[in-house]
């Protein structure tokens, strides 16, 4: 094998990015003629492929940082950066929904009849089912951040291990070898966490059934259902983000040092509580 004289990961090829792309394509036409012709074939086919592209590309993704070590220093740093722009992008997507809110609800034409709510809308009550979720959703907030905590303050060496000659005992390739109670912290804070998020997503689910009001239903209607159906999906993927985590700390793949992985399903999820606040106040109390 060549001698590497860099720190950086240069990545073999792999089929993933353009089954990713072609899932997308796919998904993106199926919906098309899904929404014009109520035919779902094409349109579960790519997002058959995008689960596939995705599943199989952080299957690598993982391999490749855990097993096979090539996650230095400054990769990890470019992982974070990337990551941090990825939640920038998000930031921008959540600010356009809002711009669209506040443009329609500062300012209510005389379509609407000059208010807000709409006339003939009849807004949620904040204090029912929206503020249980957000209690829910901030707990999670506090049970990752416990989670996280018991992470980090585990050790970072094995009494008497010997890290050289690519030992497995090395403290960079260490298992989560941590106190049990630290251990059984991370464990449950985790599941806690996995728990509130499908407890919120099936009450945003059960408030969407009782609404009085769909998403064609004045420019009001399209709005909350465009915000908050939006950070609905993102609950999604943050919780699945989380359930990965779960199952990787069960199989003893982090340690206090090496968890970028659930640093940045953490970072989601924080996002993801913000941005409720935000809608929590906005949408369903002062929108209200």
């Amino acid at each position: 094998m060549s001698l590497v004289y860099h720190p950086y990961h240069l990545v073999d090829p792999s089929p993933w990015p353009f089954v990713g792309a072609s899932g997308a394509f796919l998904f993106t036409s199926g919906a098309v003629i899904l929404f014009h012709y109520s035919d779902y074939r094409l349109a579960l086919i790519g997002l058959l492929l995008i689960a596939t592209a995705a599943s199989a590309w952080w299957r690598d993704v993982i391999r490749e940082g855990t097993h096979q070590g090539h996650h230095t220093q400054i990769v990890v740093r470019g992982l974070k950066l990337g990551m941090l722009l990825f939640i920038l992008s998000e930031v921008c997507l959540f600010f356009a929904f809002f711009w669209a809110f506040f443009h329609s609800s500062l300012a209510p034409s005389v379509e609407l009849g000059g208010v807000w709510p709409p006339q003939g809308i009849e807004a949620l009550d904040p204090f029912a089912v929206p503020l249980l979720n957000t209690t829910i959703l901030l707990s999670s907030g506090a049970t990752v951040t416990w989670a996280h905590h018991a992470i980090i303050g585990g050790p970072k060496t094995i009494e008497g291990a010997n890290p050289s000659n690519g030992d497995p005992s090395d403290p960079a390739k260490m298992p989560f070898f941590f106190s049990s109670n630290l251990r059984t912290n991370a464990v449950i804070g985790l599941l806690m966490t996995i728990l509130l998020g499908i407890i919120f997503t099936g009450l945003q689910a059960f408030e969407y059934k009782e609404a009085s009001f769909a998403i064609s239903d004045s420019v009001y209607g399209s709005t909350f259902f465009m915000l908050t159906g939006t950070h609905g999906l993102h609950v999604l993927v943050g919780t699945t983000f989380l359930i990965v985590c779960f199952f990787r700390l069960l199989a003893n793949q982090f340690t206090n040092s090496h968890h970028l992985g659930l640093e940045a399903a953490i970072w989601y999820w924080h996002f993801v509580d913000v941005v409720w606040l935000f809608l929590y106040v906005f949408v369903y109390w002062w929108g209200s």
